[in-house]
């Protein structure tokens, strides 16, 4: 299939047969890519306010003989039919954009499709898929910042990334860190020096304290101080689009809602395509060289389930509220950014995409870590609500202590500064069953607790 181009950045079909010769057949190319693409046409302003428009509105990538699903290219290296042709592709001269692929861990097509569908989720030029959420991470900020660079970053933050900037990049990388309150817009503008701090760093909605960002505000600070602004968009996928309202870069763990199965490991770079062919360059490429690219089976799946990842979205986020809103009442210390006493419900209130809710995660403030556990077994284990489990997405609710699990990088003291109580129980709310069928293992879970005087209520 000929080139088509999707958002700035060219992504292309299948291989031209008999030529390596990039310069011939326009005309062939053209109808080649009307016939097999249903939907390369751009895609108006409007139709981009929707993230469930914009991903309607993606090329349709059709399968080797024609199948309504797109193939897979399982191949680690690619062929060329004239030998000048590699040393063009070498050079630079030839690359993805007409449709000419080296080797997988630079671009392979499959991949190459999940991250148009990427882009367009999050409305950016371009994305590039990852191994992981931290290698999507990582690569990054290694990209972004040089020896000695800074970064600005909000204490409330996952662990592994909160770990990556604390010991990490500072050990090999010599780049620094100074983590502030990401609520205190006076605090963020401070700690950033221009020609210094190279990145502005935050999580849309944060794990686990489930604060919301400013990201207009944030981003107007971070291009004030000449800084990109990256953005963690893992825990709102749908409900907030961060380069709509003003990131620079999107970063995912894809692993998460995206993937809604807890079977994958896979993360994703969204922003410039400037940025993601920069990551991804031979010579000084983070993505090329450290080597974190995305496995094409991986990609298939992902770009599978992102069509529906919308109405995912939506029962998580139904569900999170519900079970909010009548945990609230019950008299128990919820946190959850739709419920009007949140500190942040305006805020996302009017950040917010409509129709998608306030997020699939709540939080219940135990207080202590024992009454935690002892919440968290009686759910299990008596009452078969969920799963004892990190991460998130998951259409089973998922649950876990955050102080003692996925903040446990953290300090005490760096975890009370963040907000993250020591018996703070973060559940995932999944969607399988009826709604009140769980509630109704929930309640039964409290009441139990309750019986054994372990059940402590505002």
């Amino acid at each position: 299939m000929a080139e088509a181009r999707a958002r700035g950045f060219v992504y292309a079909g299948k291989k031209r047969p008999g030529s390596d010769d990039a310069d011939g057949g326009e005309d062939a190319m053209v109808a080649a890519a009307a016939k097999k693409s249903m939907k390369s046409a751009p895609v108006a302003a409007s139709a981009w306010e929707d993230p469930a428009a914009a991903l309607a509105s993606v090329r349709h990538e059709f399968g080797e003989h024609g199948g309504v699903n797109m193939s897979i290219e399982a191949s680690a290296t690619f062929t060329v039919m004239e030998p000048e042709t590699m040393r063009r592709m070498f050079a630079g001269e030839l690359g993805p954009n007409r449709d000419f692929f080296i080797y997988s861990r630079h671009f392979n097509p499959t991949v190459l499709n999940l991250g148009r569908q990427m882009a367009a989720l999050e409305g950016t030029e371009a994305a590039y898929c990852t191994a992981s959420g931290m290698s999507a991470i990582s690569s990054v900020l290694m990209q972004l910042c040089s020896s000695g660079g800074h970064i600005v970053a909000s204490h409330s933050l996952y662990g592994g990334t909160y770990a990556l900037l604390t010991h990490f990049l500072p050990r090999v990388c010599n780049i620094t860190t100074t983590f502030v309150d990401i609520r205190d817009h006076a605090a963020v503008a401070a700690a950033m020096v221009q020609g210094r701090t190279k990145v502005l760093y935050f999580e849309s909605v944060a794990n686990p304290t489930l604060a919301v960002a400013d990201i207009p505000e944030l981003c107007r600070l971070a291009q004030d101080k000449g800084a990109t602004a990256v953005v963690d968009n893992t825990f709102a996928p749908m409900v907030l689009s961060p380069a709509r309202l003003g990131a620079d870069v999107v970063v995912h763990s894809t692993s998460k809602f995206i993937s809604g199965g807890a079977d994958i490991i896979a993360g994703a770079v969204c922003g410039p395509a400037e940025l993601v062919n920069s990551m991804m360059d031979l010579h000084q490429g983070a993505l090329m060289l450290l080597g974190p690219t995305m496995n094409p089976k991986v990609a298939f799946e992902l770009s599978e389930r992102i069509p529906h990842l919308g109405l995912r979205m939506k029962e998580h986020c139904r569900r999170a509220l519900t079970f909010a809103t009548r945990l609230k009442k019950m008299g128990l210390k919820v946190v959850y950014p739709g419920l009007e006493d949140h500190p942040d419900h305006e805020l996302l209130k009017s950040t917010a995409n409509k129709d998608y809710g306030y997020g699939g995660i709540l939080c219940v403030d135990m207080e202590t870590e024992e009454r935690a556990n002892r919440l968290m077994h009686h759910l299990q284990n008596v009452t078969q609500f969920g799963f004892m489990a990190v991460s998130l997405g998951y259409y089973e609710t998922l649950m876990s202590c955050s102080g003692s699990s996925t903040s446990s990088e953290m300090s005490e003291e760096e975890r009370a500064l963040a907000g993250i109580s020591p018996g703070l129980v973060r559940m995932s709310i999944g969607y399988i069953g009826t709604l009140e069928q769980r509630w109704g293992q929930l309640e039964k879970a409290l009441a139990r607790m309750g019986e054994f005087g372990s059940l402590k209520k505002n």
